[in-house]
């Protein structure tokens, strides 16, 4: 014998009523939250989740920086989003990818952001090419920093190849195309264009951290000489405006932005890599070492230690 029991029109309609009241509430603050998300407040950050320091991480040889910039991008268009911090371990890169990161730095502090720079174990070249588009520099007193430079390196083989018996034909139209080539000695004329080109560079660079130290520009001729400094030395020259770690920094950032201390942090990004997963595990340091001298075949200009 089955017995079958239905629930009443009254019980249905009540079930049916506390769904809905359910999904609408769920709804309402779905809408509320977004809202927030658009809306400043008191400081320019969202209501209801917070305003809060955003920390960037570059790390490594300076070469391809967009996913980097797409980063600060989304931080710089976040209104909960109240100040950021980069944290630099970097020897330095080629010249236009710094460049590239130094002015992404500056959109964000020309959008009403204070920007902090932290400067790691290294932080050098076109490392520190990045921080000097910061509001504030900290380092640790044993950081290595400085470096302000720029360096193209050439191979020069023809000699071992004379004495192999290797003919090095090049066929070219343009009496510049081949400067740098191994295959031959470099003229004087191609020593004084390429020692032309680079001390135009070196020139932006010291600009850069003329303007973002707001040093004079004999003060900043005095060390910018590719010298490797300490973060104590950088301090006593300017070049950083603190000594400390990454807490230091956001602290910083934090005060900057009007934010209480601690603040709330937004962490950075990290991708997940089965090949850097591997290298790890196997300690198989020479992929990461081989990635980052590939660009040496193009002969670019780097600022790096």
């Amino acid at each position: 014998m089955t017995t079958k029991t239905r629930a009443s029109p009254g019980r249905r309609w009540a079930l049916l009523g506390v769904a809905l009241a359910v999904y609408l509430g769920v709804g309402g603050l779905l809408v509320v939250a977004l809202a927030s998300l658009g809306r400043p407040g008191p400081a320019g950050g969202g209501a209801i989740f917070g305003e809060r320091v955003a920390v960037v991480e570059l790390e490594g040889l300076i070469v391809d920086v967009e996913e980097l910039i797409r980063e600060l991008r989304g931080h710089r268009d976040n209104p909960a989003v109240r100040a950021v911090v980069i944290r630099i371990n970097s020897p330095g890169g080629v010249v236009a990818p710094t460049q590239e990161l130094h002015a992404a730095l500056k959109r964000v502090h020309d959008a009403g952001k204070p920007v902090v720079a932290s400067l790691g174990a290294v932080a050098a070249s076109g490392g520190y090419y990045v921080a000097v588009a910061a509001d504030r520099i900290y380092a640790d007193p044993g950081t290595l920093t400085g470096s302000i430079g720029v360096i193209m390196q050439m191979a020069s083989l023809h000699e071992l190849l004379k004495k192999v018996g290797v003919d090095y034909v090049i066929v070219k139209a343009g009496e510049y195309k081949d400067i740098g080539s191994f295959a031959r000695p470099m003229t004087p004329d191609e020593r004084r264009m390429l020692q032309a080109l680079l001390d135009d560079v070196h020139g932006q660079f010291i600009a850069a951290v003329v303007a973002g130290r707001k040093l004079e520009r004999a003060d900043v001729l005095r060390f910018a000489d590719g010298r490797i400094v300490s973060g104590s030395q950088a301090k006593d020259l300017r070049m950083v405006d603190a000594l400390g770690g990454l807490e230091e920094a956001i602290e910083g950032a934090a005060t900057l932005a009007g934010l209480p201390k601690p603040p709330r942090v937004v962490g950075p990004r990290r991708k997940f890599s089965v090949i850097d997963l591997l290298r790890n595990e196997l300690g198989l340091g020479g992929f990461g070492a081989f990635r980052g001298s590939l660009p040496l075949f193009k002969t670019p200009l780097y600022l790096m230690d």
